[in-house]
């Protein structure tokens, strides 16, 4: 890499040049220092004035060097992981190294061979960099913070290029996935705003069930899932679109689900965070999972809804709110797995074990032995520990953390970068395995629901993209499936 002159405000211990970022680069062009001609191709054009949307700052270092900072979360300075940005007006055979230098984090996947998402205007399907082209180390010329640098070559002049920490998933998307479900008039699919975001944006309600299970008088058994309460963690999005389509199709396993429980669903607690390409925090600057304990209507209007109906739920006779499960991204391990809550009564603690472990014969990238059990004082305010605390002893309450790199296929140490697919997958997965807690029969029209076994030692289980070639260009090659 190229040497770089030490200022005094970059030998700071503090934030140092971050504290300047206060937005995103808007159609920035580098030029070369001196430089007073006309823009030329080569001169790149970096821009993230888009939705989701993250790049605060770039600095040129050399004719092929670049640093990139992240833009830090609104109002909240100590999140920086996020970024999603474009770069257009690119010379054929352009060969540049970009450094991102600012993250927040200093252990990352980037450890363990995960590289950063690209697609192109000509090749839109998002595509991960080959890893021996990415670095990830601990770097003097920044106040030895840690940085990821990259190395890509432009292939084609007409092209705009999109990089992004993991695939994107936006706000607009979401609803245009919401709106599409909604046009098949579904007689079990409900959806409903159950508030709106402090910038007006909504907040999604998604009730799934046989609608015999809504008539007025009768008794429900609930499971609530909820989403992207950290909006740069957009795996969760994925997994939970997948269990969104599972439970809408006509699966045998999706129809007796549906027969037997009500699936309320609230895919997108912080949309205001998803839009302005936040890592972590709301608008105003808050982690929302750390606000269940006493939400405020104004500042953490979509956690106080969500946790007002959850409320109202409980405290109904009629209505048993059997499972809470909170899905998340995680930026330092494999796989998927879970974290549950630590109860002193044991029929209660062994109960939490039982569907982790069910999901873990279903699922080949969901780990039990990465699952644990806590009470830590860190994650008091989160909505797993908060509810465990509140709800009663039939009702489990699960984190579910998916890894933003990779899973380990099963008999293997082979790490296999996950897809937008591959999330999907896990969420269908997710979906089918309460058919194995209950114990429910796919054929049957209607059954009752017996409890699991609490002390059971056995459990019984129930087209075309692109690829990157190794000279650091996209390239037109199928993807194996």
């Amino acid at each position: 890499m190229a040497e770089r002159s030490q200022t005094a405000l970059e030998a700071g211990n503090d934030f140092g040049k971050d504290d300047a970022i206060g937005g995103n680069v808007n159609k920035f062009m580098v030029l070369p220092t001196g430089y007073c001609g006309q823009p030329k191709k080569g001169h790149l054009v970096f821009d993230a004035c888009f939705e989701s949307g993250n790049l605060g700052r770039v600095d040129q270092v050399s004719e092929f060097e670049y640093d990139l900072f992240i833009r830090p979360d609104t109002c909240n300075p100590r999140f920086r992981v996020w970024f999603n940005f474009t770069v257009e007006n690119v010379k054929e055979s352009q060969r540049v190294i970009f450094n991102i230098v600012n993250f927040s984090k200093t252990k990352s996947l980037y450890r363990d061979g995960m590289a950063p998402m690209v697609k192109s205007t000509s090749r839109p399907k998002w595509q991960r960099l080959p890893p021996k082209n990415v670095y990830y180390y601990r770097c003097p010329d920044h106040r030895k913070n840690y940085v990821m640098s990259f190395a890509f070559c432009f292939d084609r002049e007409e092209d705009i290029y999109q990089f992004a920490y993991c695939y994107p998933y936006t706000y607009t998307r979401f609803q245009h996935y919401l709106d599409s479900l909604q046009k098949r008039n579904m007689d079990y699919f409900f959806r409903e705003q159950l508030g709106q975001s402090v910038q007006q944006r909504q907040l999604d309600l998604l009730t799934i069930t046989n609608p015999d299970n809504l008539r007025e008088g009768a008794e429900q058994k609930v499971v609530f899932i909820t989403g992207r309460v950290h909006p740069g963690e957009t795996p969760s999005s994925f997994v939970c679109q997948g269990i969104i389509d599972f439970l809408v199709s006509q699966h045998p396993i999706a129809r007796v689900l549906r027969e037997h429980l009500v699936f309320k669903i609230a895919p997108m607690l912080n949309p205001d965070g998803v839009y302005l390409g936040n890592y972590r925090c709301s608008l105003m600057g808050f982690d929302l999972n750390r606000h269940w304990l006493d939400p405020s209507p104004w500042a953490h209007p979509t956690l106080y809804g969500v946790k007002q109906l959850i409320i109202q739920m409980y405290n109904d006779p009629k209505t048993s709110l059997e499972f809470y499960i909170d899905i998340h991204a995680h930026s330092t391990m494999m796989n998927g797995f879970m974290y549950g809550n630590v109860f002193e009564d044991e029929e209660r603690f062994q109960r939490q074990a039982i569907f982790p472990k069910l999901l873990c014969q279903n699922a080949e990238d969901f780990s039990y032995s990465s699952t644990s059990f806590n009470r830590d004082a860190v994650k008091a305010g989160t909505g797993r520990r908060f509810l465990g605390g509140l709800l009663d002893h039939t009702s489990s309450c699960y984190t579910l953390e998916v890894s933003f790199y990779s899973y380990i296929s099963g008999g293997t140490t082979a790490a296999v970068p996950y897809t937008e697919e591959a999330y999907m997958k896990l969420g269908r997965n997710v979906a089918r395995t309460f058919l194995d807690y209950y114990r429910l029969d796919p054929m049957a029209e209607k059954m009752a629901i017996p409890m699991p076994r609490l002390r059971s030692a056995t459990l019984v289980p129930a087209s075309q993209g692109f690829s990157l070639s190794s000279d650091l260009t996209l390239n037109q090659r199928p993807l194996e499936r």
